[in-house]
């Protein structure tokens, strides 16, 4: 589908979702209200989710009795499922109706979390992992179809403010919860906090949407190519990111297999593409120029969202010895921005130019980025502060202004399946930099390594002066060295995580200059997805 933008920057003579609504009523009542705070609240519920037991996952580990290896299943199993589920909700949606839909993916995600909760074994975790997984994917896509069904095209950005907001806090917040929750009360209730809330959530639902046809003939006219290779393409291409490292990469016949498993699953998907009249996903809006780019700075964005999130708490339990209740409060200053910028998102959507705000976003978390590149031995939590609060700012500009950016370039018809293949890109994006992250942290720390046994000249004065004095504290000769190879260690994985901020912040300056190929909202208008 192309995308090129008429003369003078206006968009091309095509209907977007931008122009989307014409016919809502100008306020929106107490109801649709509702309908937004419950797809808010659902996205907030699942986007909490994937992250909520990273803290835990030791304690689990040991109560399930699942080794390390084992345990990162409990984990990936929710990704995995997530990822899978996340671009056929726009197809879902039209199947089962919006309300019936959301109303099956409450219950099930609140039904799975108390099998988490419950769970005494690895299988059993791992089953209500992927199924809070395959239900909590559905609703965070679907919280846009709300705003846009539900509220009149003006308060359309305080929805997408809201939504925005709750997307971007859900990672931050999960560890800290989970966190407190593990060390003072227990980590079952990690997953029973949701019973509550999702109860909640239902009588939302009940109230603020309206019930929808069902269309189960779509199921007989469904490209089920496409699902199958999307299912198998996706997942087995998740888990091989995730596990390549602690499996050896290639040196492991099951990555061997699931990167065959993958290639076919991808292929079948791409054959859906040609052999169905109405394909589960439309890959072509890939080939549009505009939503491409936002694909790719998505896919960064995941990146970085993920990556930060996961190196900032590794950097201070390996560095400065904090615990995870610890370590999540520091994850959590890059959601304070958030919080403070809330009532301003809905000003900057109707005000700004939409390359101007996602270039400012991506530049501000490069930045976010480069700060952390001059970290110590001795840096604690505090180092962090300036580079999350920056990186928070940047987060909710590029986040918000991208899913704009994304739904504006597509026809009405088409929005939930941008929404759907966008988020899927930023989730993709995360498991890249997970998997890259675990690769290059055993690299570069060896290679770091060595590169100081190199500078140490066994010949020194002042080396041997340092051993000699750390023996005489320490007791003998033998610990003395031991205690320098620790601190060689040390020194070498610094300078690692360094590495690793570096590579984020050039990854996200490399694709800024992608905002050119975006075009601008019409004035006053916000693109809506549906």
């Amino acid at each position: 589908m192309s995308s090129a933008a008429a003369p003078g920057g206006r968009a091309a003579a095509k209907p977007t979702a931008a122009t989307k609504g014409a016919g809502t009523p100008e306020k929106a009542d107490l109801g649709a209200w509702l309908a937004v705070a419950a797809g808010s609240l659902g996205a907030l519920m699942a986007t909490l989710d994937i992250s909520i037991v990273n803290s835990a996952l030791p304690v689990i580990q040991g109560e399930i009795g699942a080794s390390g290896t084992e345990g990162t299943w409990i984990a990936t199993s929710y990704l995995v499922a997530e990822i899978i589920i996340i671009p056929l909700a726009a197809w879902l949606e039209r199947v089962l109706g919006l309300r019936t839909f959301l109303l099956i993916a409450s219950v099930l995600f609140t039904a799975f979390s108390v099998v988490c909760g419950l769970s005494t074994t690895l299988t059993m975790m791992i089953v209500g992992r992927a199924g809070q997984g395959i239900t909590g994917g559905a609703l965070i896509p679907t919280a846009m179809t709300i705003i846009a069904t539900r509220l009149p095209r003006s308060q359309q950005p305080i929805g997408t403010a809201l939504f925005g907001v709750t997307a971007i806090l859900g990672p931050v917040l999960g560890p800290l919860i989970g966190g407190y929750l593990t060390e003072n009360v227990s980590w079952h209730y990690a997953f029973f906090l949701n019973i509550p809330v999702g109860a909640l959530l239902l009588v939302l639902l009940l109230v603020g949407l309206p019930h929808q046809k069902a269309h189960l003939g779509e199921l007989l006219k469904a490209d089920w190519l496409g699902i199958a290779g999307l299912a198998l393409g996706l997942g087995g291409l998740t888990v091989v990111l995730e596990e390549g490292q602690r499996e050896q990469w290639f040196q492991s016949a099951l990555i061997i297999k699931l990167t065959v498993l993958t290639l076919f699953g991808l292929g079948m998907l791409f054959a859906g593409q040609f052999l169905s009249r109405k394909p589960v996903v439309k890959l072509r809006l890939l080939l549009d120029r505009q939503f491409g780019s936002v694909a790719t700075m998505g896919l960064v964005l995941g990146m970085v969202l993920y990556g930060s999130s996961y190196v900032i708490p590794q950097f201070l339990a390996a560095i400065a010895d904090y615990n995870a209740l610890q370590s999540g409060k520091v994850v959590l200053l890059s959601g304070i921005p958030s919080l403070l910028m809330m009532p301003l998102v809905p000003i900057m959507i109707r005000r700004l130019d939409i390359r101007l705000a996602v270039a400012t976003g991506l530049l501000m978390m490069a930045l976010s980025c480069h700060l952390d590149t001059t970290l110590t031995a001795q840096s604690v939590g505090s180092a962090f502060t300036d580079s999350q609060l920056l990186r928070g700012v940047g987060t909710i500009l590029g986040f918000v202004f991208l899913n704009q950016a994304a739904i504006a370039s597509v026809r009405p018809e088409e929005a939930g399946d941008a929404a759907g293949l966008f988020s899927a890109a930023r989730n993709i994006g995360g498991s890249f930099a997970l998997a890259g992250i675990a690769t290059l942290q055993d690299q570069r720390s060896y290679l770091h390594s060595r590169r100081i046994d190199e500078v140490l000249n066994a010949n020194s004065v002042a080396l041997q002066d340092y051993i000699a004095g750390t023996a005489r504290s320490l007791g003998s000769t033998a610990t003395a060295l031991q205690s320098l190879g620790g601190t060689i260690q040390r020194q070498a994985l610094v300078m690692t995580y360094n590495d690793l901020f570096w590579l984020l912040s050039v990854g996200i300056c490399c694709v800024v200059p992608l905002v050119l190929f975006l075009r601008p909202l019409p004035h006053g208008k916000v693109a809506a997805m549906h």
